[in-house]
């Protein structure tokens, strides 16, 4: 394979890894940039909704319903965490606390549902075979990724930027006793947005099942690359968050293609210097943009 064709394929396979890592990460600085909520078990939620969109997938034979199926169990999940737990639990200690908790038990009965063994679920028949890129072919799903991740990329900044929701949304996340000051039930405000970051990792755990197949292992591994694009690309900002997802998924396609023995050196050592001339990340702090 030329020279050129290798670049293209590592730069592809990183770009449609860094869109599931953003679908990952927009929902952690959701949970992180308005609700000040750390949520461990944001890795498992990514993980439990690959295995029951799998199921669902095999069982009804279509690729969608599993997608959906998956995506709004999560949800579920999720609402149901912050409305009747995380809301009573102000602190980072108590949070990290119940999240952890939640971590083993999506572990214990994800393993006791469907096993120890990895599976795999083919993508849609509409998205298989491949195209040519050059002198290469290249999966038409990870190309879909690509498209389907730029425009839940676009349509988060539409929600957040131009609509009135997505105002209340960026007020509460600045001064959220102000919003209430006004008649405004920041509460509920709350429970939405968590369920909203609770789908994204839905949505992304089983977009990425046809790639990375679902296993036991993806919880912790899934939330250290999530917490790794938040730091590098800013904590509070969606902006941030594409950036690094996409930087993070390129370096680790890299690594991976180039040099496999230090393929996590490689990635981690691109954070450290990022954050060491960039202590707030590539974009900053500054608000949920």
């Amino acid at each position: 394979m030329p020279q050129a064709d290798q670049l293209a394929l590592v730069f592809l396979n990183g770009i449609s890894f860094g869109m599931l890592l953003f679908l990952l990460a927009a929902g952690l600085v959701l949970m992180l940039g308005i609700m000040n909520i750390v949520n461990l078990a944001h890795g498992s939620f990514y993980m439990l909704a690959g295995f029951i969109g799998i199921a669902v997938a095999i069982k009804t034979g279509n690729f969608l319903l599993g997608a959906v199926a998956g995506m709004f169990a999560i949800g579920f999940i999720g609402l149901v965490m912050e409305r009747f737990f995380l809301r009573r639990l102000p602190g980072h200690i108590e949070q990290m606390l119940f999240t952890l908790g939640c971590v083993y038990i999506i572990y214990d009965l994800s393993r006791v549902a469907w096993g120890s063994n990895p599976q795999y679920l083919p993508p849609p028949e509409v998205l298989t075979g491949s195209v040519p890129i050059g002198d290469l072919q290249y999966p038409i799903y990870r190309l879909a990724i690509i498209g389907f991740g730029a425009i839940i990329a676009f349509g988060l900044w539409l929600f957040l930027e131009k609509t009135r929701f997505g105002a209340i949304i960026r007020a509460g996340a600045d001064d959220k006793e102000m919003v209430e000051g006004i008649g405004i039930d920041i509460k509920l405000v709350f429970t939405m947005v968590f369920t909203l970051a609770a789908l994204l990792a839905g949505l992304s755990g089983v977009l990425a099942t046809p790639v990375l197949t679902a296993n036991l292992t993806l919880d912790w591994q899934v939330l250290t690359l999530a917490f790794v694009v938040i730091v590098v690309g800013g904590l509070r900002t969606l902006k941030g968050a594409l950036i690094g997802s996409l930087l993070i998924g390129i370096v680790d396609s890299v690594g991976i293609f180039f040099f496999p023995e230090l393929a996590m050196f490689l990635m981690f050592g691109v954070t450290a210097l990022i954050l060491a001339f960039r202590p707030k990340g590539l974009i900053g702090y500054g608000g949920l943009r």
